[in-house]
């Protein structure tokens, strides 16, 4: 197996990260054998690039990230956007309009590529967001290149806002999907995901779907795991994600996919 799978793909929250909101000494070493060994890691998170700062210090401040779900590249060592997959201002004006109809009581909050984070008065974010951050109705907000276009639901889990989104737009304009349990679901231009991306980056680098592992534990990694060579969950993962794969290994806090690549590099 070692010879064979010459990438390496994981998902942050819920996977590499710890429920302490850190990656083990472990796991970073685990990665770092990995790229000793001759392996492209790509890390690929539905986080923004600015969320990627304690990670580029754990890691070393190499290598490409995937962030926001597909919507962009990230380099590492330059703290610079290379590649974004936007999603257009028309089609979200569209989607908040028929989200809105469908399923009353959303809050909605946009990830703009240059600017970062703003959101409605109905929107409650979940983290502590910068002091000056936009608030404002969503049609204002909607302006430049939108990375993620975000709805929120205080009395819908994310299973639930998932269904009722993708019966009221389907899913021919945009990619929906989600990362947690919180009634947070995640909107991309159409066709993007973390797979779409990460197989762009492959084939850049020379490699196949079969030469790549991959790691997740949402919904939001499950394209990326179907088209992976090997899909691993950690134990925690969504039930849909731990449907999904070829092997299931211990979970984040039990540094899983520590344990994967140990066996895969040594």
């Amino acid at each position: 197996m070692a010879r064979a799978l010459g990438v390496v793909a994981t998902d942050l929250d819920g996977t590499i990260v710890r429920s302490d909101g850190e990656i083990s000494a472990r796991t970073r070493a685990a990665l770092a054998a990995a790229e000793e060994a001759g392996a492209l890691v790509v890390i690929v998170t539905g986080r923004p690039p600015r969320w990627l700062t304690g990670i580029a210090d754990a890691t070393g401040h190499h290598g490409l990230a995937i962030c926001a779900n597909g919507a962009l590249v990230y380099d590492l060592q330059r703290e610079l956007i290379v590649e974004t997959h936007p999603l257009s201002v028309e089609v979200a004006r569209d989607l908040v309009k028929q989200l809105r109809a469908a399923i009353p009581g959303l809050g909605f909050a946009v990830e703009l590529v240059d600017t970062g984070f703003a959101h409605d008065p109905m929107y409650r974010p979940r983290w502590s967001v910068s002091e000056g951050t936009r608030v404002d109705d969503i049609e204002q907000l909607l302006q430049g290149d939108l990375a993620k276009l975000l709805a929120r639901h205080e009395d819908m889990d994310s299973d639930q806002l998932l269904a009722a989104a993708t019966a009221a737009v389907g899913v021919e304009n945009a990619t929906l999907t989600h990362s947690s349990s919180s009634g947070l679901l995640e909107i991309s231009a159409a066709g993007v995901s973390k797979a779409t991306t990460l197989s762009s980056l492959c084939a850049e680098h020379g490699r196949e779907a079969a030469d790549v592992v991959a790691f997740g534990d949402m919904p939001n990694d499950l394209p990326m795991l179907s088209w992976a060579g090997h899909s691993v969950a950690v134990a925690n993962a969504h039930p849909s994600v731990l449907a999904a794969v070829d092997e299931v290994t211990a979970s984040n806090d039990d540094d899983g996919v520590a344990q994967v690549l140990e066996r895969i590099f040594g």
